[in-house]
Order: C-alpha cells, then sequence, then structure tokens
C-alpha cells in the first residue's frame, strides 16, 4: 500500500532531522517511538522499551551520517506553491532486501509494535552471529522410581523383603498395607531410603541366606536408620546333623558391634530354660555377650543396663497390645539400629528338650512355621517396629 503523501517541507532542514534518509528497524518485543539520533557531543540515552527486546541474526544497520551519503542527497526546498512530496530514496547497495516488516520512511518516525499472537516472531532465525541466543531452563530430569520421594500415607507403605516372600506373607502383607519390595545388595537397599521403608524383613522361607549378604544388608539399613528384622525358625538335631547351621554364625553377622575391642551385646528373651541356656551357649562360643531375660518386662530392665546391640526373642513372647522391649528402644533411640531376630519354638518338644539339656542335640536356625498365627504375629510385629 503507498504512503500518503506528505506535506510540503519547510525552508530550512535541520542537520538532527530525517528528512531525506531511510531507517530499517528490525525489532522483537514491544515497540517504541523512533528517537532521532542526538548531537555527537550529548548523546542521548538508550530508549528502553515495556518488555523483552532481542536482536534478529542480522548485523545491525547504523545510520551513515548525512554527508557521506551519496544515494540519498537532500533536496533542495521548493517554493511552497510548488512543493511535492520527495520521492523514495534508493536502497543501499550492500543492504539485504527489504521484507514485509520493512516499511522504508522519509522524514517520518514509526513505532514497531509488537508481533502478532501466534505469529513467528521475525523473518530470521534467532541464533547465529550477531544475534540473540536465547537460553531456556531444562526441566530437571525426574527421578526414576527408586529414587522417589516418599509416598502419601494413603498408599501401601513399603517394606524392604530379602529373599522373596512365599504367597501367604505377600497376602498378609499386603493386607495390612504394605507394599514388599524385593531387595538382594547394600545398593538396592540404598536405592529405596529415599522412599522411607517402614524396616528390612528378612524372612528365609523361599530362599536361603548367607552370612556376607545378611551382614551386608544390615550394615546398608543401620547407616540409613531402618529397622532390621529377621524371622526364623528354631530346630534341633545332632551335632552331625546340624553341622555348618550354627545359629551363632548368621547372628554374629546381624549384630553389630561398637568397635573391634568390644564384643556385640545380645540380650536373648526366652522363658523355656533349656532353650535359653542352649542359645546363650552356642552365642559366647562365637565370643558375644548374652543378657538373658525371661520376660519382657525383664528385658526392659536388663536393656537398660547392657545396651544391647542385637536382640534375640521367641516370637511367642512379643507383646502385641502391651509396651515391651520393641517401645523402650524407639523410646531411646535404638530401634533403627538395634536388629530384632524373632524365632518359633513350637516344633520343640519337651522330650527332644531332654537330649538338648543332655548335649545329645544342639539347636540350629530353620525356616520359620507359617501358619495362620505366626503370620499374624509376624505382621502385628513388623507395624510396631515401622510405627513412625
Amino acid at each position: 500500500m503507498p504512503l500518503p503523501p506528505e506535506l510540503p517541507m519547510p525552508m530550512t532542514v535541520s542537520t538532527d532531522s530525517t528528512q531525506g534518509r531511510a531507517f530499517s528497524v528490525r525489532t522483537l518485543g514491544q515497540g517504541v517511538p523512533f528517537v532521532p539520533p542526538a548531537p555527537a557531543a550529548a548523546p542521548a540515552p538508550a530508549s528502553n522499551g515495556s518488555g523483552r527486546r532481542r536482536r534478529l541474526a542480522t548485523p545491525p544497520e547504523v545510520d551513515p551520517p548525512a554527508p557521506v551519503v551519496p544515494e540519498a542527497p537532500a533536496v533542495p526546498a521548493a517554493p511552497a506553491a510548488e512543493a511535492k512530496p520527495h520521492p523514495l530514496p534508493h536502497p543501499l547497495p550492500t543492504a539485504p532486501a527489504p521484507s514485509p516488516t520493512d516499511t522504508p520512511a522519509e522524514g517520518r518516525a514509526y513505532a514497531i509494535g509488537a508481533p502478532a499472537e501466534g505469529s513467528a516472531e521475525g523473518p530470521e532465525p534467532l541464533d547465529g552471529p550477531g544475534g540473540a541466543v536465547e537460553v531456556a531452563n531444562r526441566p530437571a530430569p525426574r527421578p526414576v522410581d527408586d529414587e522417589l520421594p516418599p509416598e502419601p500415607l494413603d498408599n501401601p507403605r513399603r517394606l524392604l523383603v530379602w529373599p522373596a516372600p512365599d504367597v501367604s506373607t505377600q497376602q498378609a502383607l499386603s493386607d495390612r498395607g504394605y507394599r514388599p519390595v524385593i531387595v538382594h545388595s547394600r545398593e538396592e537397599v540404598d536405592a529405596q531410603i529415599a522412599a522411607f521403608p517402614a524396616a528390612l524383613f528378612v524372612d528365609p522361607l523361599t530362599g536361603p541366606i548367607t552370612r556376607t549378604a545378611l551382614q551386608s544388608l544390615r550394615q546398608a539399613a543401620v547407616a540409613a536408620e531402618v529397622p532390621v528384622l529377621l524371622a526364623a525358625g528354631l530346630g534341633q538335631a545332632t551335632r552331625e546333623e546340624a553341622y555348618g547351621a550354627d545359629p551363632a554364625v548368621l547372628l554374629k553377622a546381624l549384630a553389630p558391634r561398637d568397635s573391634e575391642q568390644h564384643p556385640s551385646r545380645v540380650l536373648l528373651i526366652e522363658e523355656n530354660e533349656s532353650i535359653a541356656e542352649a542359645l546363650a551357649a552356642t552365642l559366647e562360643r562365637r565370643g558375644m555377650q548374652v543378657a538373658q531375660a525371661e520376660t519382657d518386662t525383664e528385658a526392659v530392665m536388663l536393656a537398660t543396663q547392657t545396651r544391647p546391640n542385637l536382640v534375640v526373642m521367641d516370637l511367642m513372647q512379643v507383646r502385641r497390645r502391651r509396651a515391651g522391649i520393641i517401645d523402650w528402644l524407639r523410646a531411646n533411640g535404638q530401634l533403627n539400629r538395634t536388629p530384632l531376630v524373632v524365632y518359633t519354638s513350637a516344633e520343640l518338644t519337651e522330650e527332644e528338650l531332654a537330649k538338648l539339656d543332655s548335649g545329645e542335640t544342639v539347636l540350629f536356625l530353620a525356616e520359620r512355621s507359617n501358619s495362620d498365627e505366626v503370620q499374624a504375629r509376624i505382621v502385628d510385629l513388623l507395624a510396631k517396629i515401622g510405627t513412625n
């Protein structure tokens, strides 16, 4: 669309006037009215437009001084009666081809507006030599599921389990609101710490456990302040049949020590004298100090004096509704650093215990019972341990 005719020029032309020169302004963002160049002696401050302004990738066009522009000489003033609009000046040979956004003007000032919403910002890319490079804030990568923050309380709480639980135990834990997560190494335990698991539950019903793996998992859990619970069964056999199944070997790997010079302190809670004496003897042969208690109440009194590193007790003696050794450990800040071993000994009869007293048989750790009562007691114990 052609420009409308302009008014006649005045008789005198100021040196700061824009008459006779063409200006091509390229910018992005909200525009500001054109400001004529100030005299060289007192340069005018740059105008601050509202919003962000970014240049295109083309080199900035510098207005040459009026006296040295041969292509656009100043037109002498004409009489008012014969005044005519000035013709458009010819473009400079080195200037780029005009784009639709460039409107050459002569003797007039134009305001540059912002581009329409949804339209391209300009005819050329932003990046490149002489152009503006926009640095975007890249979103941080989302953590994998193992590194997620704690889940809401209405979701199943994670329970670290090793090895994989059997079907009945899996169902019992799910019904109580736990989400079993199987771990096999210290690294897998560390990966689950961000979710604040309730406990580390070692339940050798579906696979064997080794001393090295048990010690590694215990160290990772204790370092992360996660309670450790080992459930097992207590069996009785001759020394030849029980060779290599000494319960003190696994229990020593599970019991932390205050230092290399101090042996592990074990608190044993067992009301049957024969079982208590046999377990204490095998633990002491492995260099551990054992304090014996017949009831949960007596165990609390002994724990105050000995500060045990490991608690070993009959599952049937754990108090399910009243305060006991579990509550004492939590109240004194020891629950997350003192592993707990519970065992079932219902299969041991009085006749067999007589052989245990005489030394004909010895105790060994085996698979625990998976009866409904034992399952219910273990789940109740886990709920008591995992209470925040």
